[in-house]
């Protein structure tokens, strides 16, 4: 019997997600289109070891006939088909503290936090590998891919850990990426998108053969532009201030957002990168819905 994961998902988005499938696109004819297999261990066909019973693994699992002569709970592991590592990024600098006047206690990194345990929850019931890393100001907290839920529980507590602050950091600090994800993996990179080295990045990513998707993060405020007096707008990340009158700019604003989010929309897909937009007021899976259920679950 599976243990209840941490409360990070409401309960209607973890029903809606059952629908759902992590599906790889393989932009290039020499790679073709589909999952890659790797092996891992599980509960499959093929025994592989045997060894002592943790809390959270699934009763089917136990060798009851192993107990009956031992007094004692094993586990039977086996291999089986692993069809995906699936890689998580989280843009965790300052500019994701972030959150609406209206809803200040929801942050852009708590929106990032939940679409990542969406993303592991989907990798989970998939019975895909998954792995983090989470990048700020401090460097890279990294936490390597493994299966099954104590490595859903292990991700979860470093999603909880998680701190907005800095920048995002220089290349060479960006390294144990490289030596982590491999060929074919899935990366799904999250974030407000607004720094040009984390669009470069993907870029890279992508081009080295790594299957990358970006989702990105905005609030209502970034959308809708609400403001009418004078306000005082500061960069959270070099600490930038710009005092206006919030009616006088509006339209000019909206204007240069709107075709900043085309330039990067564009930007993606000629790269081969799956794309999409969500903001602080939707639910946290509707980004997963429009990437991952055009396929209608189809792998």
């Amino acid at each position: 019997m599976m243990a209840p994961a941490p409360p990070l998902i409401p309960a209607d988005v973890r029903s809606r997600l059952r629908a759902l499938r992590l599906w790889p696109q393989r932009a290039s004819g020499s790679r073709g289109i589909g999952m890659h297999a790797s092996r891992s261990r599980g509960a499959g066909l093929e025994f592989a070891q045997y060894r002592a019973y943790e809390p959270g693994d699934e009763l089917r699992q136990i060798d009851w006939k192993l107990y009956a002569r031992s007094d004692r709970f094993f586990v039977r592991e086996s291999e089986r088909e692993s069809p995906l590592t699936v890689w998580l990024i989280l843009d965790a600098t300052a500019s994701m503290q972030q959150a609406d006047q209206a809803r200040r206690e929801w942050t852009r990194l708590h929106a990032a936090e939940a679409l990542a345990g969406c993303v592991v929850e989907l990798a989970l019931q998939q019975g895909d590998a998954f792995g983090l890393i989470a990048i700020n100001g401090d460097g890279l907290q990294l936490l390597p891919a493994g299966n099954g839920l104590r490595q859903r529980d292990r991700l979860h507590l470093q999603l909880h850990g998680l701190h907005a602050r800095g920048q995002w950091p220089g290349a060479e600090q960006l390294k144990p990426i490289w030596e982590r994800i491999g060929a074919h993996d899935l990366v799904v990179m999250i974030g407000d998108g607004f720094d040009k080295a984390t669009i470069e990045l993907a870029e890279r990513l992508a081009k080295a053969g790594r299957d990358v998707v970006h989702l990105q993060l905005l609030t209502v405020e970034e959308r809708d532009f609400p403001f009418r007096d004078g306000h005082r707008f500061r960069d959270p990340e070099t600490g930038d201030e710009l005092l206006s009158d919030g009616a006088s700019v509006r339209a000019d604003y909206l204007a240069r957002f709107g075709e900043a989010r085309r330039t990067l929309d564009a930007r993606l897909q000629s790269a081969g990168i799956r794309h999409d937009t969500a903001f602080l007021d939707e639910p946290i899976d509707a980004p997963l819905q429009r990437v991952f259920g055009r396929r209608g679950g189809a792998a």
